[in-house]
């Protein structure tokens, strides 16, 4: 135990002897004469022994007050213990709520856990500290900023929930308490985490950074992949679940499809490995559903769903004197139909609910298609973006990053001839970048997406390289979203959009729990530029939309949203973040215990209790005194007995 004001004890050292030096007076009586001493001896035996000064004697009024003077000053030197806790005045609390935090080897769940941590630490404030309380995990948010207000903080704190869109990024959330930490002393930077997060590296922090480690285990199996695809004789399902902990694992898929069950699979997988499944079922089958018996300590990743796509078909318009290796790549992506319009075509009829995604291949016609764009090698500028010459053999640098264009590409053997210098406007973020210029750039404006390939195919070997359907697929997916087997697996937080014809005079949307949300009743759904976009897409499950022209159905699509990311599943929790701090410390840890908790409320308390009592002793004469007058007062009132 340690004391906060130490030098309060130094009036422990001044008070009590005063105290007890009131206790060794004696009173000073006034002389009388009186005929005999016989009645007074012991009086006059007490005056001739001691004066001014008696003999200290046993008195509880006096032990009580000295009792009371120590807890008095112990409490006001503020005693405290070291504990791994905070010692800053101002605390900025980082709360992980991503879906790693719903593993539950913590009862009731990590998060709830993390949420009991982050309540203790409020508690460890010293009087007048303040905190800033940052969700992180998903979308950003600051429930609480910069109150010393402990109710407040707690109900900020309580108020936080579990995201599954989570992508456990903490760079935003750093850089926000980095900022507030620099405008006030004595910050620190508490992190409640189980650790699997993502921390940029040329980040420093102008405070002590800490980290709380959350969790116990890293045992997990999750249902890594599910999808139905269009096959010979109906549909084909695939399922994979990889064990992402260290002993070998035997767990029960099963199948089901449109709610009934299907079979049954026994698997035993090794760990960090992965056990697929594929099986032909029905044509008829919408949805399938998998399910890992039991339950580990994530049950958020042993569920997935997977809808089907037989029939769905998205519409693609190539403009452009032909292309080979751009026909045959989008003749290999599941529904997708694409037809080759001449370069001196002028007008356009169909709309981008109808053609949803339009590839200008070398040519830039002088009214562009409705819908989404896609450049190849644009030999003149656009409203979007302008050319201003030719690059000769370009390098090929991707940008790093969680890039969906470049998922599960990759370009660093692709070679290019020639290719347009193109400068993007600021709608456009660069993709694929180079000496000059950039060679891939995609972006949003006036309510449509654009891509735009800087390079002719046939001026480089990217149609030769692997990449190359996977590239062609995910701009596809990109450009045409709502339509599409890729399009029909979200991830947790992607917004839903779906090209509708201007006809549409309703749109109606299923969440996974039964609700229903109208376009016509609700703005959660919003119709723009031809394009109803839904983003509430937390919860894992299918999600129905359907289209409505005059009352009339006219359309109907499934969506699955599943969790599929490797990051969460993966819950093996981790004792310290590599952190860059200004004190120079490289990683936060809690290997100290620098927090202070204090107790000077209990002293406090206690001696609120003993000047209680020692009141009450001080005046036990005059309550024996009332006590007996209202007894006898109630024996005068009383009716006579009988005689």
């Amino acid at each position: 135990m340690s004391l906060l004001a130490p030098l309060a004890l130094i009036g422990a050292a001044i008070i009590g002897p005063i105290i007890v030096a009131m206790y060794l007076l004696k009173l000073r009586r006034e002389e009388q004469t009186v005929s005999s001493t016989f009645l007074w001896q012991r009086m006059v035996r007490d005056i001739e022994a001691n004066a001014p000064w008696q003999k200290l004697r046993y008195n509880l009024l006096l032990l009580l007050q000295l009792l009371l003077l120590l807890l008095l000053v112990l409490a006001l030197a503020r005693p405290f213990f070291l504990t791994e806790g905070i010692a800053g005045r101002n605390l900025i609390l980082i709360i992980d709520r991503s879906a790693s935090m719903g593993a539950v080897d913590v009862a009731p769940t990590r998060l709830e856990a993390a949420k009991d941590e982050a309540i203790r630490l409020v508690d460890q404030l010293p009087d007048g500290g303040r905190a800033t309380v940052i969700a992180a995990g998903g979308q950003m948010e600051v429930p609480a900023a910069a109150t010393t207000d402990h109710r407040e903080l707690r109900n900020a704190i309580n108020g936080i929930t579990l995201q599954n869109s989570g992508d456990s990024d903490l760079a935003q959330a750093l850089t926000l308490a980095g900022a507030l930490a620099a405008r006030e002393e004595q910050s620190e930077v508490a992190i409640i985490s189980d650790g699997n997060v993502t921390i940029p590296e040329d980040l420093t922090v102008p405070a002590r950074v800490s980290l709380f480690p959350i969790g116990r285990s890293g045992d997990n199996v999750a249902v890594s992949a599910l999808a139905l695809q269009p096959g010979t004789a109906g549909q084909t399902l695939f399922a994979q679940a990889t064990n992402y902990g260290d002993a070998i694992v035997t767990r029960r898929m099963d199948i089901y499809l449109d709610g009934a069950l299907f079979n049954a699979y026994n698997l035993t997988i090794d760990p960090g490995r992965e056990q697929s499944i594929v099986a032909d079922i029905p044509a008829q089958v919408e949805v399938a559903e998998a399910r890992l018996s039991d339950v580990d300590t994530l049950p958020t990743d042993d569920q997935a769903w997977a809808v089907s796509t037989l029939g769905d078909q998205t519409n693609v318009r190539i403009i452009g004197p032909g292309n080979r290796f751009l026909e045959t790549g989008l003749a290999l992506l599941p529904g997708v139909q694409s037809t080759l319009v001449p370069t001196s075509t002028t007008s356009f009829t169909q709309t981008a609910a109808q053609v949803p995604l339009t590839i200008l291949d070398g040519v830039v016609p002088a009214e562009l298609p409705p819908g989404n764009l896609l450049f190849i090698a644009p030999p003149t500028s656009t409203d979007y973006f302008s050319v201003t010459g030719e690059l000769e053999f370009p390098a090929v640098r991707p940008i790093s990053g969680d890039e969906p264009l470049l998922r599960n590409v990759s370009l660093s053997e692709v070679s290019v001839l020639k290719a347009a210098r193109i400068n993007p406007g600021n709608w456009a973020r660069v993709v694929v970048d180079s000496d000059g210029a950039p060679l891939l750039v995609a972006g949003e404006r006036d309510g449509r997406r654009i891509v735009v390939l800087a390079f002719d195919l046939h001026l480089s070997d990217l149609p030769l390289q692997v990449a190359f359907p996977l590239l062609l697929s995910n701009i596809v997916s990109y450009l045409s979203p709502g339509s599409g087997a890729e399009a029909a697996q979200l991830t947790p937080g992607q917004p839903l959009a779906l090209q509708v014809d201007p006809a549409i005079t309703e749109v109606r949307l299923t969440r996974p729990d039964g609700t229903q949300i109208s376009s016509t009743r609700s703005d959660q759904i919003t119709i723009q530029n031809g394009q109803a976009v839904y983003a509430d897409t937390d919860a894992l499950g299918v999600y129905m939309v359907e289209e409505f022209k005059d009352g009339e159905l006219h359309a109907r699509h499934l969506y699955a949203v599943n969790l599929f990311a490797a990051n969460e599943s993966r819950v093996e929790p981790e004792e310290e973040l590599a952190i860059t701090q200004t004190s120079g410390l490289q990683s936060a840890a809690t290997d100290e215990r620098v927090g202070r908790q204090e107790f000077w409320r209990w002293p406090a308390a206690l001696a609120l209790i003993v000047l209680i009592i020692e009141w009450l002793v001080y005046q036990r004469n005059g309550i024996a005194y009332l006590r007996d007058r209202r007894r006898n007062r109630g024996q005068r009132r009383s009716p006579l007995g009988t005689r």
